[in-house]
This record gives C-alpha cells, sequence and structure tokens, in this order.
C-alpha cells in the first residue's frame, strides 16, 4: 500500500506532540494540561488509522470487484482493525 504524504505529515505532527508533552512532563507542568494533549494526540492517531484503513478497503474492495469476487469479506476485516484499534 502507498502512504501519501498527508499521511505521513500526521503524524510527524503527533510526533511532534508527543514530543512536547515530555517537555511538559520535564517541566513538571499540571497534569490536567499533559492529559489534554494526551487526549489530543490520541485522537490525532485515531484519526490517522481509520484514514489508512478507509484508503486500504478502498483499495481493496477495487481490487476484489475487478476480480469479481465478493468484497464483504475484505470489509468485515476492515472494520475488525477499527475495533481492535479501540
Amino acid at each position: 500500500m502507498q502512504y501519501d504524504d498527508d499521511i505521513k505529515k500526521r503524524l510527524k505532527r503527533a510526533e511532534g506532540q508527543v514530543r512536547g508533552v515530555l517537555k511538559m512532563m520535564e517541566e513538571g507542568q499540571d497534569c490536567q494540561n499533559v492529559v489534554c494533549q494526551l487526549s489530543a494526540i490520541r485522537s490525532a492517531i485515531d484519526k490517522a488509522m481509520a484514514y489508512i484503513v478507509a484508503s486500504n478497503l478502498e483499495h481493496c474492495i477495487l481490487a476484489e470487484e475487478e476480480a469479481g469476487r465478493d468484497s464483504s469479506k475484505v470489509v468485515h476485516q476492515a472494520v475488525e482493525l477499527l475495533v481492535k484499534s479501540r
């Protein structure tokens, strides 16, 4: 699967946020601020995972249809991936 630059940028941004949280912790910042930032990171990662699964699902469905096969199994696997990631 090809990963586009948008998803890579999202993950690099999340990586920067993690570094920021570590710095906050080293500075002894308030727990509420740290948890708020961690929540934002989790949300960004969740969105990145959903985007990757959706892109892959689209590609797999098209491949299954071109081969004349039923794509329901691919959809089921994608849903399982999303559920597992929670």
